[in-house]
């Protein structure tokens, strides 16, 4: 074929004349033998130069391919790799012999071993792929789809520097102080539970290195997030906290509210500045505390990253950045990680490149891999993103030192996730005091007789006459002397302020709110010429912008339909009303122009899901242009986001978190499609939004929208679990408020753990959002979001409503004519939400509008006792009742109920009872069946008119 080639380059398949066309660009290839050999005919010597490139391009693409397969990667020597080897990287399995072995090959482009030659013997050639694929680093990237970052890694990979003499003694000080840590805390706590990085402890110098090299590339904020293995080390050595304040936790004695926090220490987190000592420039470095819920953290450091790079203007990722630690069972076993890995490369989420680092055990808990995942790597799952990975042996520190220094570069370069695996083991058992022989005898039997990889290190260090044995004990003699000193002065340190676990300080935020001596509510109305300036700019047709954020002067060309809805607005804002969209649009958009940065993520929030919102106004027929009035309504305004988010709630949600509690000053909110879907969510609601500020002294305003309603859609989009979020409500149902405290509101939302809400009115959610940036401390807020509330009629509220002094009311009394004769009402129904529009209608129905008041209560957490107390005593003779749409044992029915026991207990009448109406107790939240969801309404309207 290449003999016609060269006849008639037309004579063969476009792809051969290519091939042969790249083959012969520049010095003709061709093959010299060390002895003499028979002749060759022309046709049959390029027959055999062809046959001999593409099994030499067969053979480097094999080892570029599976080489890490056959990588000596594990330091107990129990993965085998020799079945790979025969299997693929054989000679015979390319076309050639062991006496091939010294003749020699032109090199393909496919490889850069040559460094520089042209020619290698096959034998050179074979060595020098052993030393790049299969020594104690494994590299998979092959399944990358981009031509540019494959022969970026190959260059750098198969060309690899090595490092000089004072690199390798700075690494093995970065042993010493690791692993002397471990031993030290061993010595003086043995039976405690510290979960050690004995077995790994190259990661403190990896970690350090990686900060050094990115330092060096102008990042000077790094947010960690890890589980516990090892974070008192990285808090230790990494971060550099003063050991004092760190050994001091060990304190049988300190007590808990000294510890400042709900939770132990290898949980807590922190955040830390000091000077890098490769760059000679202060650095930041927060370490975010996070539960046993292993991957949790991952979405909240990034959002911590994301919020912060928006902070300084960092479009690119150019100076903070995330690193996230992972243990090996947990990568490839919990769900989250595959979302925050997709999370990476969006554009409203990209963090421009996290380096993750797998601290692989090779057991999770007490499983064997084997039977914890059915794939060969714990890192698998990175593949779906394009994404390097490396498998290192903990054992070989240089070579660890190498990949982070590659991971490093790769990160400035793409701004891409890359994943180093340090295949190592754990010397102990899960934790110090568990005994890992019951379940791993083999292994645990080899680990016994393993030295430590600092032993080994100074070992080969003192061989190469790096270091010599007085230094190296001097090294370690020198860093006891310092842990010595921090125990003794751990014992007098004054217990640890809370400030000291905090990984997002808020300062500044502090300075300007003051302490909570000063607690003072908020007022959160704003002027009506504001109003109409917002209502009548997002009613109105914005210009374009394309997707970098350039806005062209030429309007937007919007649906038929989205025309109408601005109409509507418009005309609705001419008679001083305002709708729910028109309200959210009023708390952005004033917030906005404040100087507040708003943020609002979750699944089709842009439209909404109920097509009410239309933040985001495509252009219909150009692709890629939109427009978004909330960007646009003053010169000097606040950047505000609206985005789409993946298929996600758990690793959205937490981004979100992460977002809010890194800037106060944002009003960040996630909406869920429908309420019932941050059921996966969950952890991440109970372990950092409910609990945060008691477990890590750390308040976060993250607001969340959950969709609620019973329409007749059944159990998956009904109910949004109201009584989850009021059972983990911190007030306590037994204590009524003290009533002569002016600040008796702004006291009951500062001792709260969250705000739980169910608006029934536009102004309210207005209020309510407001109030969330303009308190003196962040609390997160649960609305229970409405769904045909949302073009409801009834729910619309007048512009006075949001001016002057108005405010959020916590509880919405009767105004109607049962209030102008309380003596003559006979019940008073206590409810919330949507429910009350029903209720209002079937009274008017029945003809019982002075027989009935009905109060609706908007903020259910905390409960508003004092106006409660009102109403009851506003009405003497009226039963009591409370009705909800909500199942029995579901909605606030058990979360009102001994709080309004409590109020009549005030009021001296503790023996008065108060009614439920609602549906019946029920294992799911909704019938799905609309003549069934009708009969149990018909049963609750009749309940609650009953006389």
């Amino acid at each position: 074929m290449y003999s016609l080639w060269t006849k008639d380059p037309k004579s063969v398949h476009e792809s051969w004349d290519k091939y042969f066309h790249s083959l012969t660009s520049g010095p003709m290839p061709s093959l010299t033998t060390l002895g003499s050999v028979p002749a060759l005919s022309d046709a049959q010597a390029d027959e055999e130069l062809i046959k001999n490139h593409l099994s030499l391009e067969s053979m480097v693409r094999a080892y570029q391919t599976i080489g890490h397969k056959c990588a000596n990667l594990d330091p107990l020597g129990i993965l085998d790799s020799n079945s790979y080897r025969k299997e693929s990287l054989e000679l015979s399995k390319h076309g050639f012999f062991y006496a091939d072995l010294d003749k020699k090959f032109h090199l393909p482009r496919s490889t850069y071993i040559g460094d520089g030659e042209s020619q290698l013997t096959l034998r050179e050639i074979r060595n020098r792929l052993e030393n790049a694929y299969c020594g104690s680093i494994g590299v998979e990237y092959m399944f990358i789809n981009n031509r540019e970052q494959t022969d970026w890694i190959r260059r750098r990979f198969e060309t690899r520097p090595v490092l000089t003499e004072e690199d390798k003694e700075t690494l093995l000080e970065r042993l010493i102080r690791s692993t002397r840590f471990e031993s030290f805390l061993a010595k003086k706590w043995s039976s405690e539970k510290r979960f050690g990085l004995e077995g790994c402890e190259v990661l403190i110098p990896a970690m350090k290195t990686i900060i050094d090299e990115c330092c060096e590339n102008g990042v000077d904020y790094f947010a960690i997030g890890m589980p516990h293995r090892g974070r008192l080390n990285v808090l230790a050595n990494v971060c550099r906290k003063p050991l004092e304040k760190l050994l001091c936790q060990f304190d049988p004695d300190l007590e808990a509210a000294d510890e400042g926090s709900g939770d132990v220490k290898y949980h807590l987190g922190m955040c830390h500045e000091r000077l890098n000592r490769k760059t000679n420039k202060n650095i930041k470095l927060s370490v975010v505390a996070n539960p046993s819920h292993l991957e949790a953290v991952n979405t909240v450091v990034m959002g911590k990253v994301r919020s912060e790079q928006h902070k300084r203007g960092d479009k690119d990722g150019k100076t903070a950045m995330c690193m996230l630690l992972h243990g090996d069972a947990a990568f490839s076993g919990q769900g989250v990680v595959y979302e925050a890995m997709h999370l990476g490369e969006l554009p409203a989420y990209t963090v421009h490149g996290t380096i993750h680092i797998v601290v692989n055990n090779q057991i999770g808990f007490t499983t064997d891999p084997r039977f914890s995942r059915s794939s060969p790597y714990c890192t698998d799952v990175a593949r779906v993103v394009n994404c390097p990975i490396f498998h290192v042996n903990a054992d070989d520190p240089e070579a660890v030192m190498w990949v982070c220094q590659f991971a490093a570069d790769w990160r400035r370069d793409f701004k891409k996730d890359v994943v180093i695996d340090l295949v190592s083991y754990r010397r102990y058992g899960h934790n110090e005091i568990d005994n890992p022989m019951f379940t791993q005898p083999i292994m645990y039997k080899k680990i016994e007789k393993l030295p430590t990889v600092e032993t080994k290190y100074a070992e080969k260090l003192i061989k190469e006459n790096i270091m010599n044995q007085k230094k190296y004990e001097d090294t370690i003699h020198e860093y006891e002397e310092i842990l010595e000193e921090a125990y003794k002065n751990s014992k007098t340190e004054l217990a640890t302020s809370p400030k000291e676990w905090l990984d997002s300080p808020w300062t500044e935020f502090f300075a300007e709110k003051g302490d909570s001596a000063g607690l003072y509510y908020p007022s959160t109305g704003i002027t009506e010429d504001k109003i109409n300036h917002i209502l009548t700019h997002v009613s109105s047709i914005p210009d374009k912008t394309d997707h970098s954020g350039s806005t062209q002067k030429q309007k937007v060309k919007i649906h038929s339909g989205v025309k109408r809805i601005l109409n509507a607005r418009q005309e609705l804002s001419e008679k001083r009303l305002v709708d729910w969209a028109g309200a959210e649009f009023l708390a952005f958009g004033s917030l906005l122009m404040e100087g507040c940065h708003g943020r609002l993520s979750g699944q089709d929030v842009e439209r909404g899901t109920f097509s009410h919102r239309h933040h985001v106004l495509h252009d219909q027929n150009e692709d890629k242009s939109f427009g978004v009035p909330l960007t646009s309504l003053s010169p000097d305004q606040a950047k505000y986001t609206v985005c789409n988010s993946s298929l996600s709630e758990f690793g959205v949600l937490g981004f979100e978190v992460g977002y809010s509690m890194n800037d106060p000053n944002s009003l960040v909110v996630w909406e869920a499609q429908f309420g019932d879907f941050a059921n996966t969510a969950q952890c991440m609601i109970d372990q950092f939004i409910s609990s945060g500020q008691n477990k890590w002294v750390r308040q976060n305003g993250i607001v969340m929208l959950l969709p609620h309603g019973y329409e007749g859609m059944g159990p998956e989009h009904s109910s949004a679990r109201l009584e989850r979020f009021l059972q983990m409500c911190s007030d306590d149902e037994d204590v009524f408020p003290t009533e002569d405290n002016d600040h008796l509101v702004i006291e009951q939302l500062h001792q709260i753990n969250w705000f739980v809400c169910n608006f029934t009115t536009p102004a309210n959610l207005f209020h309510g959002l407001r109030r969330q940036i303009l308190l003196p401390f962040r609390k997160p807020l649960i609305i229970m979001s409405p769904k045909s509330l949302l073009r409801s009629p009834d729910a619309r509220s007048p512009f006075d409503d949001f001016i002057g002094d108005s405010y959020l009311q916590r509880a919405i009394p009767e105004d109607g004519e049962a209030a102008q004769n309380p003596d003559k009402v006979q019940k008073l129904i206590f409810c919330s939400g949507k429910i009350y529009y029903e209720l209002v209608s079937q009274r008017k129905s029945r003809g019982l509008d002075t027989d009935i008041a009905i109060c609706r209560i908007e903020q259910i957490s905390p409960f508003p006792f004092d106006l409660v107390k009102e109403e009851m005593l506003k009405y003497p003779n009226a039963e009591l009742c409370w009705t909800q749409e909500e199942h029995k044992n579901m909605g606030a029915w058990s979360y009102v109920r001994p709080r309004m026991r409590t109020v009549l207990r005030k009021i001296e009448k503790p023996h008065e009872e108060i009614s439920y109406a609602g549906r019946e107790v029920s294992a799911s939240t909704a019938a799905g069946s609309k003549q069934r969801h009708k009969q149990e309404l018909s049963s609750i309207y009749k309940a609650s008119m009953k006389l």
